[in-house]
């Protein structure tokens, strides 16, 4: 449910001519779905005149990618980046020093500007653990023996010379580092750092393909990522810190659907840690999911209808036809019938460009989505008898409280699982921040990483069942 679409990266360049090497940044921001995406260009002009550039984009972790070539005008500006099958062209405003353009990353195209600004916006991440820390942090590696895969992760437990309760961390959709690194917050980290704090050990790790780990990510479905959990899992077990009876798994998003995945599968799962987990059909969540942030974003009514009747249309196709070629032709007759009824001038629009559309289908066919839509926690957690903590954020878009606590709760009372409790916390949002809407695009905004209270909910909560 952390779901982003690919790195976007852009280059400018300044037109001032310059007697000596300086360096200049421009800023601007992307917007995708209902994420918003800052990207920062820096651009170095030498003696000769020659420039050159490199780009960042700090929420998506991504420094330093070269531009691979620059044309410049009086005017305008073109550049590639042949590394992500990214095109710019734009036009200079001179009084303002902004540039205006069209960014174009392989089938996606959208606007973007761009600012030459003296300093960059300032991002502060207070709730950041800084070295040195008062507990043992190590790298390590372990191996998913069954994917014949090694993931690399960060362990850390207490210093004190006994066996500790230990926690495996799962991360949400999207391809993770073991920090679930988001718009510069790294909410892993903090929670790793607050129980390791309180005697409790972490076992967190880059997901397949990602970081330090070996794999393929894009090949994978959340059935990969159960083996993934229940590797680390297995490597806990073979560490002298851990109590190998008091193992539990801690999952955020897709993460809470993985946990009792993984906790069904084996018997050496002690107890599960929901963030914001799923209780409900994952056709039925993304519908309510795209309702919800559309309405928090200020979409006009008969809009927000348009695009949930669409895309439950969508989901539909895609779970009724398993032939990929077959599904292509019947989403793309939807897309075609919903262009039908648009204004000239909505057409104009980059969402609804062909482009826009041959990407959100590579999206809907791809392994992993196929088997999110039909996927239903239901199944496995109506399986759990261990002690299980789901906790949801009242203003969570993504994965709405209300429906999706509820569901997970039925499912737990059909397990006759006398040991779980469900918590609605006020004012937070699906990364467990204190936020006004709930809306995604307040992630980046927000300074809090992960909310207090939330930390103690789980530490105090593990260590009770765990005496």
């Amino acid at each position: 449910m952390n779901r982003i679409f690919m790195v976007v990266v852009l280059f400018i360049l300044s037109t001032t001519v310059l007697t000596a090497q300086q360096t200049d940044l421009w800023e601007g921001k992307l917007k995708i779905g209902g994420v918003t995406l800052r990207l920062v260009l820096k651009t170095t002009t030498d003696e000769k005149g020659l420039i050159t550039a490199k780009l960042d984009s700090p929420d998506q972790s991504v420094e330093n990618i070269p531009v691979s070539s620059i044309t410049v005008t009086e005017d305008s500006v073109k550049f590639e980046v042949s590394s992500i099958m990214a095109k710019y062209a734009g036009k200079i405003e001179k009084d303002s020093m902004v540039i205006v353009g069209i960014f174009k990353q392989a089938t996606l195209t959208l606007p973007l500007n761009l600012k030459k600004v003296e300093k960059l916006t300032e991002i502060k991440r207070p709730q950041t653990p800084k070295p040195p820390f008062p507990y043992n942090d190590e790298e390590v590696v372990f191996e998913n023996k069954s994917a014949d895969i090694k993931l690399a992760g960060s362990f850390t437990y207490p210093k004190e010379n006994k066996k500790f309760p230990a926690v495996v961390m799962v991360t949400g959709s999207g391809a993770q580092d073991r920090d679930e690194t988001i718009f510069e917050h790294k909410p892993f980290l903090v929670i790793a750092d607050y129980l390791s704090l309180n005697g409790i050990a972490v076992l967190r790790f880059d997901d397949r393909g990602v970081g330090k780990s070996t794999g393929n990510f894009a090949e994978a479905t959340s059935v990969d990522f159960v083996t993934d959990a229940l590797a680390a899992v297995e490597y806990l077990k073979t560490r002298k810190e851990v109590d190998p009876a008091k193992i539990g798994i801690i999952g955020h998003s897709e993460g809470g659907m993985i946990a009792p995945m993984a906790a069904s599968n084996s018997n050496d799962v002690a107890f599960i840690v929901l963030l914001s987990g799923p209780g409900m059909r994952g056709s039925d969540l993304l519908a309510l999911q795209t309702e919800l942030i559309l309405k928090a974003n200020g979409t006009p009514p008969d809009k927000v209808e348009e695009s949930v009747k669409t895309n439950k249309a969508a989901y539909k196709i895609v779970v009724e036809q398993p032939d990929s070629a077959l599904a292509f032709k019947e989403l793309e007759k939807l897309f075609e019938d919903q262009i039908a009824n648009l204004t000239e001038e909505e057409k104009k629009q980059p969402e609804y460009s062909r482009g826009n559309f041959e990407q959100s289908v590579r999206t809907l066919l791809s392994p992993w989505f196929r088997f999110f839509l039909k996927f239903d926690p239901k199944e496995y957690l109506e399986n759990i008898q261990i002690p299980v903590l789901a906790l949801n954020g009242e203003k969570d878009l993504q994965v709405p409280p209300k429906e999706n606590l509820r569901g997970i709760e039925e499912a737990l009372k059909i397990a006759g699982n006398k040991n779980f409790k469900t918590v609605q916390l006020p004012g937070l949002n699906h990364l467990f921040q204190n936020s006004k809407t709930g809306s995604p695009n307040e992630y980046g905004e927000i300074e809090e990483t992960f909310s207090p209270d939330a930390l103690k909910i789980i530490g105090d909560w593990i260590i009770d069942i765990t005496k």
